[in-house]
This record gives C-alpha cells, structure tokens and sequence, in this order.
C-alpha cells in the first residue's frame, strides 16, 4: 500500500505524515517502522521491505523521505512503484516537488495522493533550547546522527529537545541513530563501501565518525539502543528517557 504526501508546504505536509504514521502504529503496534532517505536507502532493501515480513510482526510501516530528489534512487523508485502500491506493507512517502509525468505515475498505483502547497513563504520563527536559538524551518532528522557521531553532546541535546517540540516520535530518533551506529561498525571493520554494503558517501563519513569511538563502545551502544526499544516495547522504559540518559553518557 502506498500513499504519496508532495508539495512546497513541507512543515504541513510532515504533520500530516506524522500524524497518519502515529495512527498507523497505534493500530498496528507489532509492525517494524523504517524510514529511508538518500544517505541510507539501497535497491536491495526497497526490495526486502516490499515483500518482506518483520521476525517478530507480520507488517512493516515504512517512510520514504524526498528519495525522488537523487536521480538514481528516482530510477529505482519508478521501476518499483507497483510493487510498492501492491505491497502488504504500508509506504508513506514524502516528497517536495513533483513534475507532472512523476506525479501521473504515483496517482495510479497510490492509495492516497495528498497535496500541501505553499503560497507564502514566510521568514522561519525560532525558540530558545536553553543552549541556543533554533530555527523553526525544516528540520533535518539526520542532524541528530550527525551530533551523535561527532560526539557534540551539546548539538545533540539541542537536537533531541528541538526533535521533542516538533513531535516527532522518538522511533524516529532511535532508528537514526541505531543506523548511525550500525554504518559506523560496518564501515570500522570494511576496506571499502562494497565490502561494507554501503553508499560510498556513508561509508566514508561513517569510517571518519568511528574514530571518535573507542573499539568496544560502539558495540556497547549498539546493545543498549537494542535494550532500550525492547523495554520501551515492555513498558519498563520511556523511549524519550531512555534515549536522552544515553545520549547525555557518550
């Protein structure tokens, strides 16, 4: 199943998919969540999360963030929209600007086309972290990986707040930054992108950002990100707490 939210109003356009995502997850509560861009998106997971089924649920709920915007990935997007649109799983996908001949293809094999559009651009707001102004335009989910990876302890927490105040839901977070932690292991222990099974751009910044680790704390954090979704599953631990506690420790 595929729906297709598109448009310049991006900040209206995320409400909406968080919205129709939290309402989805409360409904499906075993189902796998996946979000995929262009930094972590390859051909064979499109493949494995159109037809596959999670080990522990039977669905999986998946976003895919403006991938349209990278040439490639457009490519292969394209060649699999039927499977996407006949697909058990459910693709929400995200994307700013259209062209027409685009746009014709996702309104056949889509469930729902929604648009958002934007008539005024108006200058972006701020608010106050406690550690700086942060704007309120765009917000880029990968920054916070990119704090995290760089250890800026600072920026991270700015980030996690700022992430908080725009409910976006901390499944989110930990999926990025477990995938952070994931490209960094792979890419430490790899001689290359092929041999790591990643994009040559995440291979090279995820080899830089593991030196800012010693050896064994990846593999540590990796593990507590693993205990902390089991027991936020449980009902042992909140998600957000959780997370903070962790990120405020590396």
């Amino acid at each position: 199943m595929l729906y297709l939210l598109h448009g310049t109003d991006q900040k209206k356009a995320r409400e909406k998919l968080h919205k129709l995502t939290d309402s989805l997850r409360a409904k499906k509560p075993d189902a796998g969540f996946f979000i995929l861009d262009i930094d972590n998106f390859s051909e064979a997971k499109i493949d494995e999360l159109t037809g596959g089924q999670g080990l522990f649920s039977d669905k999986y709920i998946v976003v895919l963030d403006r991938l349209l915007e990278d040439k490639e990935v457009k490519e292969i997007v394209l060649k699999k929209i039927k499977e996407l649109g006949e697909s058990e799983n459910v693709f929400m996908m995200i994307e700013e600007k259209l062209d027409k001949k685009t746009l014709g293809k996702f309104e056949k094999r889509a469930e729902k086309v929604l648009f958002f559009d934007s008539v005024e651009k108006k200058p972006a707001n701020v608010f106050d972290t406690g550690v700086g102004m942060i704007a309120t335009g765009e917000f880029k989910i990968f920054s916070i990986a990119d704090a995290f990876a760089g250890k800026d302890k600072k920026r991270l927490w700015s980030l996690l707040q700022e992430s908080k105040m725009r409910n976006i839901p901390p499944e989110e977070v930990h999926g990025i930054i477990i995938w952070s932690v994931r490209s960094m292991l792979l890419a430490r222990d790899a001689n290359s992108a092929g041999e790591a099974r990643l994009k040559p751009f995440v291979f090279n910044k995820s080899k830089r950002n593991a030196e800012n680790f010693k050896e064994e704390e990846l593999e540590k954090i990796s593990s507590e990100l693993v205990s902390i979704y089991h027991d936020a599953r449980r009902g042992i631990v909140d998600m957000d707490v959780g997370l903070e506690k962790l990120m405020l420790r590396i």
